[in-house]
């Protein structure tokens, strides 16, 4: 199977399980790129990419699309106002809050696992044709501190920018994957040349 495949398979199911819960919750905004989740992982948003992830980022989506303020401590701390709306999408948090982030690990209940049954399983074989497709020979590649230490999705970010001024923080190999598109004004972030280093 070949890795300059999957990553688009993977997005296309990602933007299809986010369909699924946009079914459920028409108030969730689209998911502009799909393809930034993938490689990515943050100890406050759940270790890897799963549908319990993506339900948990529709949460902050929702939020967003009704102005709430859901996170503290630099989108760290995950407040009783997340909380309030992942249970509304099927997610609980039965033990008191983690001291440093808040309800963050929200599990599914059973009653969502039912209705997204068929959503899991697919994403569920596009995950397993990706982590096949991307781990094939990991004893001689090397990803950096950040893969070491779990931090996020084991690449350095740099600033991508777009027409119209707007700018993002990316890791360049996830940018490589597929256009991330601005909202904003429709055109994809890109990764600028530095023009003065290459005259020097």
């Amino acid at each position: 199977m070949s890795t300059t495949q999957t990553p688009p398979v993977l997005a296309a199911e990602l933007a299809q399980a986010w369909a699924d819960i946009q079914r459920y919750h028409p108030e969730l905004p689209d998911l502009a790129a799909p393809e930034s989740l993938i490689g990515e992982s943050s100890s406050a948003c759940g270790h890897e990419l799963s549908f319990e992830r993506l339900l948990h980022e529709a949460v902050h989506g929702i939020a967003a699309s009704r102005g709430v303020r859901d996170t503290s401590r630099a989108g760290r701390y995950h407040n009783r106002r997340f909380l309030a709306i992942a249970e509304e999408l099927g997610l609980d948090h039965p033990e008191e809050p983690h001291p440093s982030s808040g309800f963050s690990l929200v599990t599914l209940t059973p009653e969502a696992k039912r209705r997204y049954r068929p959503t899991m399983e697919r994403l569920q074989r596009a995950l397993k044709a990706h982590t096949a497709a991307t781990s094939s020979d990991t004893s001689r590649t090397f990803r950096g501190p950040a893969a070491r230490h779990g931090s996020s999705g084991g690449g350095v970010r740099v600033k991508a920018v777009c027409d119209c001024g707007r700018n993002v923080r990316v890791v360049p190999s996830v940018l490589a994957q597929a256009p991330i598109v601005c909202g904003g004004c429709g055109k994809p972030f890109r990764i600028p040349d530095v023009v003065g280093a290459a005259a020097s």
